[in-house]
């Protein structure tokens, strides 16, 4: 075997070697994340492409006919575009873009990948990007044209991640590399034809992306459950006050001698608030809104228990099929009936909401308690909630956002969206 051959095999093998190991870890992993998905299918398709390469340095050192070699460059460079459209699937994936954004860059993304694969084929009776000579491949000088594909797409992910403000430093490093890289790596290959720089420049490109994005979001992520734990904790106990549990039992006290079923209604409600409250703490994915729904209802039943007619409940309820984190929603409720319409002498309505969009999916709690000026109040250490705890949950678990509107003696009316 020639001295490049021998290089290309060699490449070729480690980067087998280290994208199967990378590949074994994702695949190990329990609980996988949708980029996660993706970069599955990217790395394995990255071990196919590089088998396939690996094969044809082996083959070619006996069998050496034009056909053959056209045919395998064709594939080759399909392969490489294949290679570039699951790495922009990934970065899609990866980055926070508006379901409209996300689909017009697919579409766009798509089209130029079956006009190029349709130039490669073409190339094959053109000879307009290679062509093979007594079994070795001969660039045409138009063979920059086979590579506008990879420029565009690498390009846009280059301009979508390094302007995304959402990503850190770490991360917009890791995604400018892998986009640079290659487009060196096709420069370099031009000045030392037959040695694969490209693949070299793809292993390397791969492993910053795998540990500067992929490993440090996990490490991430772990911190980030662990302050939802401590989260969660803080509500719950926030919630399972002295108080509230004594002024429960009383009142069901009072009515087991005056209406000893609704007393045993009571009791219910009251045990199945405090399961759902314990429950939370072992609770570290997304519930169904349905859940959460329950949880609201049984809250307010032990409330107007006690409050009767101060204390009127509306739902409108028009979606539940959607998930939220665990305990989010009804602490918001508990403060619009004991905060909001309890402080007021007459009582008042709560008003629980939820619809959608094509974006979004809402829930609104609004009463028509006291308000407040919300420039005012610290949440984080006044006597409400602890609504930057809710606020950390919704954002970093359930994808949300949370949206307060108060106004001093006119109510309070809360926004929480979710994305689809």
């Amino acid at each position: 075997m020639s001295s490049n051959a021998i290089f290309n095999a060699t490449v070729c093998i480690i980067g087998i070697a280290i994208f199967l190991i990378h590949i074994v870890n994702i695949l190990l992993k329990k609980n996988r994340r949708k980029d996660e998905n993706r970069l599955l299918v990217f790395l394995s398709f990255t071990v196919f492409h590089f088998a396939t390469y690996l094969s044809f340095t082996f083959i070619k050192t006996t069998y050496t006919s034009n056909p053959f070699v056209i045919s395998f460059y064709t594939l080759f460079y399909i392969f490489n575009n294949i290679e570039v459209v699951l790495f922009f699937l990934y970065v899609l994936s990866y980055i926070e873009l508006d379901c409209k954004n996300k689909k017009m860059l697919f579409i766009i993304n798509l089209s130029l990948f079956s006009i190029f694969v349709i130039l490669d084929i073409i190339n094959i009776f053109t000879h307009m990007f290679f062509n093979a000579v007594d079994g070795e491949y001969v660039r045409a000088k138009t063979m920059f044209f086979a590579q506008v594909y990879q420029f565009i797409i690498l390009a846009t992910a280059l301009f979508i991640t390094l302007f995304n403000k959402k990503l850190v430093v770490r991360e917009k490093v890791a995604f400018v590399c892998y986009c640079l890289l290659p487009l060196v790596a096709i420069i370099v290959q031009n000045s030392l034809p037959g040695y694969a720089i490209a693949y070299t420049s793809l292993i390397i490109a791969v492993e910053i992306l795998f540990f500067f994005v992929n490993v440090s979001k996990n490490i991430k992520l772990a911190e980030e459950q662990e302050k939802n734990k401590e989260a969660q904790i803080k509500i719950m106990v926030s919630q399972i006050q002295p108080h509230f549990i004594y002024n429960s039992l009383s009142a069901i006290s009072t009515l087991i001698t005056i209406d000893p079923d609704k007393a045993q209604k009571a009791l219910d409600d009251f045990t199945e608030y405090l399961r759902m409250n314990l429950s939370s703490l072992t609770e570290t994915h997304l519930v169904h809104f349905e859940d959460e729904l329950k949880h609201i209802k049984t809250f307010i039943e032990l409330e107007k228990m006690r409050f009767d007619e101060r204390l009127n409940v509306n739902y409108d309820i028009k979606v539940t099929d959607f998930n939220v984190p665990c305990l989010s929603i009804q602490p918001i409720v508990e403060n619009a009936v004991k905060h909001g319409v309890l402080q007021k002498v007459d009582g008042g309505t709560v008003i629980l909401r939820t619809y959608e969009d094509d974006k979004f999916y809402y829930v609104e709690v609004i009463d028509d308690g006291v308000g407040f000026d919300i420039n005012k109040v610290n949440f984080e250490n006044n006597k409400h909630i602890g609504l930057n705890n809710i606020k950390y949950r919704i954002e970093k678990m359930g994808n949300g956002e949370i949206i307060v509107h108060s106004e001093v003696d006119k109510g309070t009316k809360v926004v929480v969206k979710f994305n689809k």
